[in-house]
């Protein structure tokens, strides 16, 4: 029996983890809170993205701290964020998905793993996988009573509830090896005044 019921979702990251076919899964809230935190993992500056992608990932580097530079890609089911080594994979969930790096995944209501809300870092790197963790639960170690914690981090509350894990292992049983690649028309987000603008290529 578990002792403690948010190891719940370690039990998700972990079957996701074999899954995806990386050592590492962080669980966070959202897709978005997933990149926000890999980003703010590096000094950011100016990244490349795509100028068709979903709004928030833009937000998340304005709010990481970092600036834009729009590139006129097209792309299918992931694209990485250059030069960070992030990859957004919102838009698939299928066996062996994982190809390196910091991975992000979204289980929207709309998406493949439809949980309804929350999302997940894949990576291979335990020392990162380890600062994920603490970021996205105010700074403190996962499953640790606060009053035995020696918090040594700012954080962000942006975890995974049980809640949610309990769906997304349920859903995985009936999946199988996944789903095809999602299409989304995304609007050209390179003229938007609320994104500084750098160069489009």
């Amino acid at each position: 029996m578990k002792e403690n019921v948010y190891t719940i979702v370690q039990d998700f990251e972990e079957r996701m983890a074999r899954f995806a076919g990386s050592k590492h899964a962080v669980a966070v809230a959202s897709c978005t809170n997933a990149l926000f935190l890999c980003m703010k993992l590096y000094p950011i500056g100016r990244v490349w993205l795509p100028k068709r992608t979903y709004v928030s990932v833009p937000m998340q580097v304005i709010h990481a701290g970092g600036s834009i530079e729009w590139r006129d890609w097209e792309w299918e089911g992931t694209y990485e964020i250059k030069p960070l080594g992030i990859t957004d994979g919102a838009l698939r969930m299928r066996r062996d998905m994982y190809e390196g790096g910091l991975h992000c995944l979204s289980f929207h209501i709309q998406k493949s793993l439809p949980i309804g809300r929350g999302g997940m870092v894949l990576t291979d790197n335990e020392q990162k996988a380890d600062r994920l963790r603490h970021m996205r639960y105010s700074g403190r170690t996962p499953y640790m009573p606060l009053s035995q914690d020696k918090i040594t981090m700012l954080g962000w509350d942006m975890n995974m509830t049980p809640e949610q894990a309990a769906r997304g292992l349920m859903l995985m049983d009936i999946m199988g090896d996944g789903y095809p690649d999602q299409h989304n028309e995304y609007a050209d987000l390179s003229n938007k005044e609320q994104f500084p603008v750098f160069n489009v290529h």
